[in-house]
């Protein structure tokens, strides 16, 4: 532990008082770890790419795919025009994210990476019925909305590198954080749990494979999942009910975005882990366990849909980047503040422009991977004002997990955790003690 003077913010501070789930529990011991990283948090937001968020902070000649790794000059802007018919692109600001949803299906992405030409997302055609190209799609951020992001890079650590593992919309993508290796297509499944009645549930299902919570429990090293609203769905659950939503919620209705949506995490579709109160939490226990010294070693984070900064449903950016950066702040004002990593990515594009083609398919799970997005490594071991160029995905992130908790030896999975490349470009190594590996 490594206490300091600066309070927890006001959010995390009214957080812990609202929460007694730890209160009085025992501290978790500090699991061992290979570096001097003794806890990692990911947190999970929805649906854009590294262009809508880092295309205007950038500010390397498109396609000059630049070698150097120190600030925004070391990482390509978006291009002024959309390579498919020459439209400027539109300004990404909280009414165009609070007014669109790009179509982000696996037929329409693909349509618009056109084989790595990037140049379908104005014009590509209607596939199977639905409308893949529009020039809202084509949608870059600026300081003013975008700029809390843009300061984190500054701080800390970017990679323009990092994809999303398969094309196609967010739950296909957050299974990779459970397991690294596809599962089903797009949002075409659901988990049968708690909160599964108050969303549109189309397909039910149940995994029994391994997991990277699976090796976790193996090796005795507490970990857990921080869902906003988990425990307000439990409560009306209990009543056969579905929460009222907060009044902040722009939509005020009983479903998604103004609830907890059980397949944002991606371990409640494995059977071992389904509503298991030792790893599933309501996000209110991250405060509390930040105060109280029970942080598990591995801990993912969840917003509640309107503050995820998904597109359409009234959902803003401003919401989203407040929601991140008071966790950061939390964290930073925390007795874990000197050794906690904090990862903050996007399960997947959301269907906006980027002009950097994918890596070829996985040869793992033959699926083909979709566009990039923002990947920020936060906190004392992240390189400072850095740019990495390797190539990663969220399997990545799976493969630190297993290097730095579970003895140095990756691929214990036997899917993509043994063939990406692992996150060290992104750390300082005379931080972590150790080196981290890049690959």
């Amino acid at each position: 532990m490594h206490p300091r003077s600066s309070p927890l913010p006001l959010l995390f501070l009214a957080l812990a008082c609202s929460s007694s789930s730890s209160s009085t529990a025992p501290p978790i011991p500090v699991a061992p770890t290979t570096s001097s990283i003794k806890h990692v948090i990911v947190v999970i937001q929805e649906n854009h790419s590294f262009d809508a968020y880092f295309g205007a902070y950038c500010k390397a000649a498109t396609g000059s795919n630049p070698s150097c790794t120190t600030g925004p000059s070391c990482c390509e802007a978006a291009p002024d025009k959309d390579p498919g018919g020459g439209a400027r692109s539109i300004p990404l600001d909280d009414a165009a994210n609070a007014g669109f949803d790009p179509n982000h299906t696996q037929v329409c992405e693909l349509s618009e990476i056109d084989t790595g030409k990037m140049d379908g997302y104005v014009k590509a055609p209607m596939v199977g019925g639905a409308v893949c190209g529009s020039p809202e799609n084509f949608a870059v951020a600026g300081q003013a909305v975008a700029g809390s992001y843009w300061q984190l890079a500054a701080s800390y650590a970017l990679a323009d590198r990092y994809f999303q593992p398969v094309a196609g919309q967010s739950s296909s993508n957050d299974i990779y954080f459970a397991r690294a290796k596809f599962a089903f297509l797009d949002n075409d499944d659901a988990p049968a749990t708690i909160g599964s009645a108050c969303q549109l549930t189309l397909k039910p299902t149940v995994f029994t494979d391994t997991t990277i919570g699976d090796l976790l429990v193996g090796a005795k090293v507490p970990w857990g999942f921080y869902a906003e609203g988990y425990q307000a769905m439990l409560d009306a659950q209990a009543k056969k009910d579905c929460p009222t939503a907060p009044t902040d919620c722009p939509l005020g209705m009983k479903t998604y975005p103004c609830d907890y949506a059980p397949d944002d995490n991606p371990f409640q579709y494995y059977k071992a882990f389904q509503d298991d109160p030792a790893h599933a939490f309501d996000f209110t226990k991250l405060a509390a366990d930040l105060s109280s010294g029970n942080l598990p070693g591995v801990s993912f984070v969840k917003a509640i849909g309107y503050k995820s900064e998904h597109p359409g449903y009234g959902t803003t950016i401003s919401a989203g980047s407040s929601f991140v950066t008071a966790l950061v702040g939390g964290v930073q004002g925390s007795p874990y503040a000197n050794d906690t990593l904090v990862l903050v990515t996007y399960d997947e594009s959301g269907g906006y422009f980027d002009h950097v083609a994918p890596p070829p398919a996985s040869a793992i799970d033959s699926q083909p991977y979709g566009p990039r997005v923002p990947l920020l490594a936060i906190g004392p071991f992240a390189r400072k004002n850095f740019v990495s160029h390797v190539t990663m995905e969220h399997s990545s992130i799976v493969k630190f997990i297993e290097w730095n908790w579970l003895g140095g030896q990756t691929g214990q999975l036997g899917t993509r955790d043994g063939t990406v490349n692992n996150i060290g470009s992104m750390l300082d190594p005379a931080a972590t003690g150790v080196a981290v590996p890049e690959k």
